[in-house]
């Protein structure tokens, strides 16, 4: 599946309340990452990624590293942190490994079992750079199999989203689930109909 016209696609995004009335090319590389990364998927699939990249963005399109600081990577994801246990368990063993592999992407890739995924199925070299999760095809891509196969929380789109035609907002509403469990979540479906729009107008097939 990809865009039929995309010049429809980006006018219609203009017209919205999302990334208008103009387009920066940061905005415009960010949206066609994540458009290259979801081929194939149905609307309503690529919409919600869309919207989830918008939302986790702060609106920029293009893959963020988590804030807060070394001290407090160190605090949350470090074996020499507030918990030690967990940090091991999720592959965080080594000193440092809570600032190497701390949030990063459209959807923020954490801990040292995530970044070997991620490098297993991409098939790059994630885990000895974990930088490449900032670059927006990966980004892209790592948000695609993260979002279809339940990598964030367990579920998956297909749990929540038609594998053909449109979503409503119910059902965009419960897809939050796959990354955050409620937060923001009518915010975000009401950010996916508009995209789901976009997409319709561009001729998404």
């Amino acid at each position: 599946m990809t865009l039929a016209n995309p010049k429809a696609f980006f006018d219609r995004v203009r017209g919205s309340d999302l990334l208008g009335p103009t387009l920066t090319p940061s905005e415009v590389a960010g949206c066609n990452a994540i458009l290259t990364a979801c081929d194939g998927w149905p609307v309503a699939y690529v919409a919600y990624a869309l919207a989830t990249a918008y939302h986790e963005t702060a609106g920029t399109m293009q893959p963020i590293k988590e804030r807060g600081g070394e001290e407090y990577l160190r605090r949350n994801y470090d074996v020499t942190g507030r918990d030690p246990a967990r940090a091991r368990k999720m592959g965080n063993a080594e000193p440092g490994d809570g600032v190497r592999y701390c949030g990063r992407g459209f959807v923020q890739l954490t801990w040292f079992v995530n970044y070997q995924r991620a490098a297993r199925e991409l098939g790059e070299p994630i885990t000895a750079n974990p930088d490449l999760a900032m670059r927006p095809d990966i980004a892209a891509k790592i948000m695609r199999l993260g979002m279809g196969e339940g990598w964030f929380t367990g579920r998956k789109l297909a749990s929540f989203l038609p594998a053909a035609g449109r979503a409503t907002r119910g059902q965009f509403t419960k897809a939050r689930a796959i990354i955050n469990g409620a937060d923001k979540a009518e915010k975000i479906a009401q950010e996916a109909l508009d995209f789901q729009d976009a997409l319709t107008a561009g001729g998404w097939y």
